[in-house]
């Protein structure tokens, strides 16, 4: 899927870089244009993306403080100098635009939503979002900020992408490690779904191509997206309980959104060398993904890719009825309580119409 990229606020923009790089890296072309979008100036200069700062006139280029109202006033009064830092980044042959951001800051959780939904104004390819859920310790005004900022970019974007900090954070990890670490293993994953189909080493049998993945993410929502690999035979034949157990552990132990597996649809990609892919590892897999799931929208193809390790991907889509979700929802709720803000009930957000009644 060849896509462009946004990256709003500082964690956005860091992980729009680490997309780009592992995109570059691999050779696989699917980003065919990346941007980072900031009101605080410092955090732009360590991108190696071209960027954009805004908010000039309200903050001076010191951020909004963790205020995402603010940050939704910055982004919306300098939209257009955005959009117009846009042009030639989204060309004709873009099948996708994808925001990036943390939903616990300030730019990130309130300029996102407002970003998509003017992406989606003017452009006729889906608007995803790819948000970062901020991990239980992270403090209450990040839990409320992402609280708010999820409902209202559930609306605005086509889909989206949900990763939740806590899920690849290892005990004992020092914040920066940590951060470093998991933006890369979002490039990771991130960037083999969207090269599924671009970076073809090889014939496969049944490649996966976009309209999997935009078909997959059709009815919108929250999606997550899991991942695997194991070492793989030369031999198909010996493969096909590798590729069974590989894409289980993608499902319940290495997904972005942990213990969220009923969903409304899904998507498994595995990658690897053609030769030691099993037809029959796969289809069994994906009926394992089909029960495990209750979806009978499950979709499956191959990813062929010159490599010693057989990888299984799992998208999933409308996971939004999740335990993991009902349970970040509470946390944003009381955390609005800490904050001394009026109590909201953060579940109806997804069904509210009126952007401003978010912030």
């Amino acid at each position: 899927m060849k896509v462009a990229l946004v990256g709003v606020g500082q964690a956005g923009g860091k992980v729009t870089e680490a997309i780009a790089a592992f995109d570059d890296q691999m050779d696989f072309g699917a980003v065919r244009g990346a941007l980072a979008v900031n009101s605080a100036q410092a955090d732009l200069r360590s991108l190696s993306l071209d960027t954009v700062l805004v908010g000039q006139d309200r903050v001076n280029g010191h951020g909004v403080g963790g205020d995402n109202e603010l940050g939704a006033e910055v982004m919306q009064a300098d939209a257009n100098q955005v959009m117009s830092s846009l042009d030639g980044r989204i060309t004709a042959e873009a099948e996708a635009i994808v925001v990036v951001a943390g939903l616990g800051g300030g730019t990130g959780s309130g300029g996102a939503p407002v970003l998509a939904r003017e992406l989606s104004k003017v452009y006729s390819v889906p608007v995803y979002a790819l948000g970062i859920l901020p991990g239980r310790d992270e403090g209450s005004l990040y839990q409320a900020n992402a609280g708010r900022s999820l409902k209202t970019l559930t609306r605005e974007a086509d889909a989206t992408l949900l990763i939740d900090n806590d899920a690849w954070h290892d005990a004992g990890e020092s914040v920066e490690g940590a951060f470093d670490a998991i933006n890369q293993e979002i490039a990771r994953r991130v960037g083999l779904l969207l090269a599924s189909g671009e970076a073809v080493e090889g014939v496969g049998e049944s490649v996966v191509d976009s309209s999997e993945v935009i078909n997959t993410l059709r009815d919108g929502g929250v999606a997550a997206l899991g991942y695997a690999s194991a070492a793989a035979s030369d031999d198909s034949a010996d493969n096909i309980n590798t590729v069974t157990s590989t894409a289980r552990k993608a499902l319940f132990t290495g997904t972005s959104l942990p213990d969220a597996t009923t969903a409304d649809a899904a998507l498994l990609v595995v990658a690897g060398k053609p030769e030691a892919i099993p037809r029959k590892g796969v289809e069994r897999a994906r009926r394992m993904v089909e029960d495990e799931t209750g979806s009978l929208q499950v979709r499956g193809g191959d990813f062929p890719l010159q490599s010693d390790q057989l990888a299984a991907l799992v998208l999933l889509g409308g996971v939004e009825r999740s335990d993991r979700i009902d349970e970040f929802m509470q946390r944003a709720r009381e955390a609005q309580k800490a904050e001394n803000e009026p109590e909201r009930d953060p579940t109806e957000q997804f069904q509210n119409d009126e952007l401003d009644g978010l912030f």
